[in-house]
């Protein structure tokens, strides 16, 4: 799917260092597939041990309903390399993410699979975590963050990254999109095989 700009409310887990295990427990990590992950997305925070939800839990709040902007602590991502956890976030709707920082293997898995985890400056951050349901806009092009007060910030994303979000691709996709170039390359330029034969 093609991310290019996105308004919407966001929804403030204000926790910092949340591990994806916290994101999406080990125990979700069985299934072949990324059906159902959704459901157990914060799932020890958003439940009971009986499977009733905890009403204070922000995901679970009537108001966050719809929201496709997680606004959370520093460091979000942090712990094992699970793809699962962008998968669980994805599943539930979330198109973005918003912190001062984020684990390295977390952003990476994030950007390879349609979520893109937003770098803010603290003062923002600090903004936006006191504002619970503040409708933000995101343009990728631009690379910018616009909040309800018209304060605009840039963002920074790897150039790569960010042209196969906008393309609505993968990276296999984007070499995919490339498949008349390198024909034509290979046309003018024979292979070492060829010209033997």
């Amino acid at each position: 799917m093609k991310f290019e700009t996105l308004t919407s409310k966001t929804v403030v887990v204000p926790v910092d260092n949340i591990d994806t295990d916290q994101i999406i427990p080990a125990r979700y990590l069985k299934a072949i597939t990324k059906e159902g992950l959704g459901e157990g997305l914060f799932v020890d925070w958003r439940k009971d041990p009986d499977g009733t939800l905890k009403p204070d839990f922000p995901l679970n709040k009537p108001e966050a309903k719809g929201a496709q902007i997680l606004v959370t602590g520093d460091n979000f991502g942090c712990g094992s390399s699970r793809e699962h956890a962008p998968w669980a976030l994805v599943q539930n709707g979330f198109r973005a993410v918003i912190s001062t920082s984020f684990a390295d293997i977390f952003k990476g898995n994030a950007l390879k699979n349609g979520l893109l985890p937003v770098i803010v400056p603290a003062d923002v951050h600090k903004k936006l975590l006191n504002s619970p349901g503040m409708v933000v806009t995101i343009d990728l092009a631009k690379q910018t963050l616009t909040l309800a007060d018209r304060t605009s910030i840039e963002f920074p994303i790897d150039s790569f990254a960010k042209r196969c979000l906008l393309d609505g691709v993968d990276e296999l996709g984007y070499m995919l999109q490339q498949e008349p170039k390198i024909a034509t390359f290979e046309a003018a330029h024979p292979s070492a095989i060829d010209t033997l034969q």
